[in-house]
């Protein structure tokens, strides 16, 4: 259970990170008032949790051949239902959805990588500083 936690929250942070990094890249057609930042990371988290094994089963049966690209599109759907449900939470343009997109979709995969590394080096360090 405790590791379940510790997954989601990091997840939670990786899409908070994300939306941020993604806003400051992208400020002109991007609005996220800083306010909303974590309801945003919340709600995309748990969207995106709930659409991409369904999308990824869907693809799997109907289009093989597109299994890849199945975090983009889970990724470009999350995004539409929270700009929908986040009011000031604006995407514009299409060019601007599909860099969002994929900054999006880039730094929460490896921001989800790297930080339970650098968690557990943290924790690491405090161990072998207390054994010393």
């Amino acid at each position: 259970m405790i590791r379940l936690l510790i997954r989601a929250a990091i997840y939670v942070g990786s899409a908070a990170l994300a939306v941020w990094v993604t806003s400051l890249i992208l400020a002109d057609d991007m609005s996220v008032p800083l306010t909303a930042l974590l309801y945003i990371a919340v709600i995309f988290a748990v969207i995106q949790a709930i659409l991409s094994p369904f999308i990824f089963k869907m693809t799997r049966r109907y289009a093989n051949a597109f299994i890849g690209g199945v975090g983009l599109l889970s990724t470009y759907v999350s995004l539409l239902i929270t700009t929908f449900l986040v009011s000031g939470f604006q995407i514009s343009g299409v060019s601007t959805w599909i860099a969002a997109t994929v900054l999006i979709w880039l730094i929460t995969a490896l921001a989800t990588w790297l930080l339970p590394l650098w968690l557990l080096k943290e924790h690491m360090d405090k161990r072998d500083q207390g054994l010393n």
